[in-house]
């Protein structure tokens, strides 16, 4: 039986409805994103991964939001352009997310739930945290914004093995 955060719906940045079963993928590296961060220059270091290892089964998903210090202002289209136009993007994004409170999307009250941060918090707690999602939900790990996506390799090859 297929783990249900899989079947979560979420539309993609032109508007599509998507769930996380709808890519062929062995780890999911699923990371709320905004554009006029300091962690901004993470979008490079995701592509690169999502290079890297993509055709062994990595998907890396980016989902704006803007409940930090709004830095997401921009509608999709404005955020599609500047990510393709600054960091080269090519891995999937969304239509812009919120990830905490009453509003949080979903698919981020699960894994929030399911891989909760420091000292068992549950909130997020900026821009570009990151959950790694394998062996079909049974594995999600959480990184805060400041683990760089380089740094997330050796998890991934772990999983991809």
């Amino acid at each position: 039986m297929r783990d249900p955060l899989f079947d979560l719906p979420c539309i993609t940045i032109d508007g599509q409805q998507k769930a996380l079963a709808d890519f062929d993928a062995k780890v999911l590296l699923v990371v709320n994103t905004a554009s006029e961060c300091g962690f901004t220059p993470q979008y490079k270091g995701l592509e690169a991964l999502w290079k890297r290892y993509r055709e062994r089964g990595l998907v890396v998903l980016g989902f704006p939001c803007d409940q930090f210090g709004h830095q997401e202002p921009g509608n999709e289209t404005q955020i599609a352009t500047f990510c393709e136009r600054n960091f080269g993007v090519s891995f999937p994004l969304f239509a812009k997310v919120q990830v905490n409170g009453g509003e949080a999307h979903p698919l981020f009250v699960q894994l929030k739930r399911r891989a909760p941060g420091l000292l068992g918090s549950r909130a997020i707690k900026w821009n570009f945290t990151k959950f790694l999602i394998a062996d079909e939900g049974r594995s999600i790990e959480r990184f805060s914004s400041r683990t760089a996506p380089e740094a997330l390799a050796a998890h991934i090859e772990t999983h991809l093995k």
